[in-house]
């Protein structure tokens, strides 16, 4: 309040989201001190490296004494915990600096408590010049004795990602859609381990730069420079884990990392997987998320790393490769895969990945097909008991894990994958499920359909058949429910009649379950599909799936059912043999403007969703879990269809 320069400043922060009060402080609190007085702070650190901070580092640095600073990092406070305040201290004298002026320097980020910094700042510390700083990227304060000539920028590019605004909407796991397809492209998302190959479990809605993704205003188009291209993918979180980036789309969580010159590639790859990289980085860089350019502006020694990848990779870089059957890379065999298991029951209900269907990627082809093909279902349907003729599910799959594996096949082989299982039977019946919805993201595309009762009906179902186009999808419902599970209370209808014990039981149970795929198959509310962003007189009716609306919206109305109460299901029990973990709340974001009459949903939600509030202020909220019934969508559809004809 005494200070009007200090009072400024902070009206001007109030009104300006982009300004942090505690730089204000760094600049103007040396107003308080005479000539040659000092002040000594404790601020956020990323004023020291962000380049919205360049000015503000080099006024100090040119007019101002550093007399030290110390980058306590996260949990340097007893009583504040968690990693969001990240922290220097540092002393500034005011009066100018002579040329030759060193301050002292710590680095004790890396200590976990406080009292590990503090007996870190307890040893000697490194002198550090200060006009050296003004050298540096973007002036940032290092405290390290780098040479700072030659930089990574000099040799390579870093782009940031994509954001599509609506990640709900346009981005699903791979497994969910089918390729080939013009509209789905192959997204790489941020490296979740230290594997060469990982984040590649995405697809962008795209429509080759002709769909709403590309129109949307919420959306960035970002990282066009490096797609086509051979890098390295960096998460930009606190980790900074690394892996190969191919060429695809790539979204905000990585940056994709690329050689101005292939003849550079080697050497920049061996530095940037190695330790020494994400010391420097962190170094030039503390955010929790490191923005694309503080990964160019680091110390790189061109022919040092060029000896190392020539001592380390002598035969060439190692070719993109994984055996995780979540990474679209995956050559899709059981054998050498991390889940042989998982991967055979796919093959069995005729599920192929990406490269089995002609996708191909830089050093990874497409595939010819591997022999397992013939043992695919045709219709995608196999029950685990015998039914319509056809062997029992855990026999299919021994033949063609007997096929997969060759002469290493055997009964110990088989002991081998099931592990703590004692048969395949029972881990098709009580472990494949959740298992499978655990692996693939809780987006499962084998759903177990049962009816409560393990010595009862239960089918494995191929998704892709379930929400094939042109109503293929609804017929292979329909041929679930009339053949597999008709034939199923045709057997136990006879059973009851013989008088076999449990026969009644197991044709309650398997009646009910009838019933509740019906109810999918007519889907009147609340077993009804709601996609929203497809304005009501597109809204399914019944069991009409789109797959492009990926398997969260899809499954909605099979986790509305329940079993039969003879079975005594657990609470919240659905005919899937495990519930998916499916949040259906309101997505992130707001809607651009929608017109009411198409979106009421955007406009106010009610629990009785078709009564919306008239006058209504538009909100655009992402509400997913709202149900309508036939009679509205077909009144829409109707009334659509009076104003194209009009």
């Amino acid at each position: 309040k005494q200070d009007p320069v200090l009072g400024q400043h902070c009206a001007e922060f109030h009104s300006d989201a982009k300004a942090d009060l505690a730089t204000c402080f760094v600049d103007r609190c040396l107003r308080f001190a005479r000539e040659g007085g000092s002040v000594a702070l404790v601020t956020p650190q990323n004023w020291l490296f962000l380049t919205s901070y360049k000015k503000l580092r080099e006024r100090l640095l040119k007019s101002e004494q550093w007399d030290f600073v110390a980058r306590l990092g996260p949990r340097a406070f007893e009583t504040i915990s968690g990693e969001v305040v990240n922290v220097a201290l540092l002393g500034l004298t005011r009066r100018a600096p002579s040329p030759e002026h060193t301050f002292a320097g710590w680095d004790v980020g890396e200590a976990k408590t406080p009292e590990g910094k503090a007996e870190g700042l307890s040893v000697d510390a490194l002198l550090v010049k200060q006009a050296r700083q003004l050298e540096n990227p973007t002036s940032e304060i290092t405290l390290n004795a780098q040479d700072w000539h030659v930089l990574l920028k000099d040799y390579a590019t870093c782009h940031q990602g994509l954001i599509t605004g609506d990640n709900g909407r346009f981005l699903f796991s791979f497994w969910e859609v089918s390729f080939p397809t013009h509209r789905w492209a192959f997204l790489q998302a941020a490296p979740e381990d230290g594997r060469i190959v990982s984040g590649c479990s995405y697809a962008v809605d795209w429509c080759n730069g002709t769909g709403e993704l590309a129109r949307s205003a919420q959306a960035r188009i970002c990282g066009q420079p490096a797609w086509g291209k051979r890098g390295i993918g960096i998460s930009v979180t606190r980790n900074l884990f690394r892996a190969a980036y191919l060429g695809t789309f790539f979204d905000c969580t990585l940056a994709a990392l690329t050689p101005k010159l292939n003849e550079s590639f080697n050497a920049i790859y061996a530095f940037v997987i190695s330790d020494e990289f994400p010391r420097l980085v962190r170094e030039a860089d503390q955010a929790l998320s490191v923005t694309e350019g503080s990964f160019l502006k680091i110390p790189f020694d061109l022919s040092h790393w060029q000896r190392v990848a020539q001592e380390k990779y002598p035969n060439g870089l190692p070719k993109p490769h994984s055996d995780d059957p979540t990474q679209w890379l995956f050559n899709g065999h059981p054998k050498g895969s991390d889940r042989p298991l998982q991967v055979a029951v796919a093959r069995l209900l005729g599920y192929r990945w990406p490269r089995q269907t002609g996708s191909s990627f830089p050093d990874c082809p497409a595939l010819d097909p591997d022999g397992l093909e013939a043992h695919a279902d045709a219709d995608g349907i196999v029950p685990l008991a015998s039914i319509a003729g056809e062997a029992s599910a855990a026999d299919r799959l021994r033949a063609l894990l007997k096929d997969a594996y060759g002469e290493e096949w055997s009964a110990a082989k088989l002991k081998e994958l099931l592990g703590d299982w004692d048969s395949l039977e029972d881990w098709l019946r009580d472990g494949f499920f959740a298992e499978h919805c655990q692996i693939f993201h809780q987006r499962p595309f084998v759903w177990h359909v049962w009816d409560g009762r393990k010595d009862g009906f239960h089918v494995l179902v191929n998704y892709h058949n379930l929400a094939a186009p042109n109503g293929e999808g609804r017929k292979t419902l329909e041929k679930l429910i009339y053949t597999y599970l008709g034939r199923w209370i045709e057997r136990q209808q006879d059973e009851v009649k013989a008088g076999k014990e449990g026969a009644d039981a197991r044709l309650t149970a398997a009646l009910h379950l009838k019933a509740e795929l019906e109810k999918i198959l007519l889907g009147e509310k609340p077993y009804d599909i709601f996609v929203r962003w497809k304005p009501l007189h597109q809204q399914p009716i019944g069991w009409e799936p789109d797959i492009n609306d990926g398997v969260r919206l899809n499954i909605r109305p099979w986790l509305q059912t329940s079993l039969a109460p003879v079975t005594r299901p657990k609470k919240g029990a659905c005919i899937l043999r495990v519930t998916p973990k499916i949040n259906y709340g309101k997505d992130r974001g707001k809607e651009p403007h929608r017109a009411k009459e198409d979106f009421p949903w955007f406009w106010s939600w009610d629990e009785r969703t078709e009564d919306f509030l008239g006058n209504a202020a538009f909100d655009g909220a992402r509400w997913n879990d709202l149900h309508y019934s036939r009679a509205c969508k077909q009144a829409a559809r109707e009334k659509r269809g009076a104003q194209c004809d009009h």
